[in-house]
């Protein structure tokens, strides 16, 4: 694992894109930030709390089968495209871009995911977080992240407590997406002690201290409060903020 000093005590590791395992399976493309199925990396199996970050890409009306989760907080995020859902909690759904889904496997459920669509590919991310209590009630949730939206500073989809802006998940975590111009300076500060950021580039080009970030690069940070950003060109950014021991 590659650390270095970016100022003050910062730590960080950068992840390019080009290093994340890719699997092709026809009907999916899938690229893992993190050890998963037949790709393993000991040195990328997670980010603290953070298990896994895929970037998937589902052929017209292909899909995975229904199969198990528990015990762990996992939140889908299409970025093109509409994602079909159904679970055994009984719920029904289309994800579409603009939307986030949330569920809390807690004690078990089986689900299964499929592109909606018959005339092109959904992209998604999908995240794994270890939550921060066992065998919970299993949950689901879907909501927009549309109106949360706001120009040019991160705005958050994702956080430990219900009442907040946008879904919630069991763990101290929080979750911002960054719509930026070019040439936008941005900052963003920790909530809580003890926690890490990983930031992922969904589009566009990044600079944080001395290092550069492109389309689909990464890097995770901590010992820090916050985190300076100056955006090089028209950017999509995702932060996702994890307690490293957990």
């Amino acid at each position: 694992m590659y650390v270095q000093q970016l100022y003050d005590s910062m730590k960080t590791v950068y992840h390019a894109a080009n290093t994340r395992g890719h699997q092709d399976h026809g009907w999916l493309k899938a690229n893992h930030s993190f050890s998963f199925a037949n790709w393993h990396n000991p040195e990328r199996v997670h980010f603290g709390a953070l298990r896994v970050l895929n970037d998937d890409y589902i052929a017209p009306s292909m899909g995975f089968g229904t199969h198990p989760h528990d015990n762990m907080e996992i939140i889908t995020i299409p970025l093109v495209g509409d994602l079909e859902h159904q679970d055994s909690m009984g719920h029904g759904a289309v994800i579409r871009e603009g939307d986030i889904q949330v569920i809390s496997a807690g004690t078990g459920i089986h689900h299964s995911e499929r592109n909606a669509r018959k005339d092109k590919q959904v992209e998604l991310l999908q995240l794994w977080i270890f939550p921060n209590q066992k065998d919970v009630s299993p949950r689901y949730d879907q909501i927009s992240i549309r109106d949360l939206k706001k120009k040019n500073e991160f705005y958050q989809i994702l956080s430990p407590k219900a009442e907040d802006n946008g879904s919630w998940i069991h763990q101290n975590a929080w979750m911002h997406l960054g719509d930026f111009d070019q040439n936008t300076q941005t900052s963003y500060t920790l909530p809580e002690n003890g926690n890490g950021v990983y930031v992922f580039v969904i589009e566009g080009s990044v600079g944080i201290g001395t290092q550069k970030l492109s389309k689909r690069d990464a890097l995770g940070i901590w010992d820090t409060q916050t985190i300076d950003f100056s955006i090089e060109k028209n950017t999509r950014v995702l932060l996702i903020d994890v307690p490293l021991k957990f």
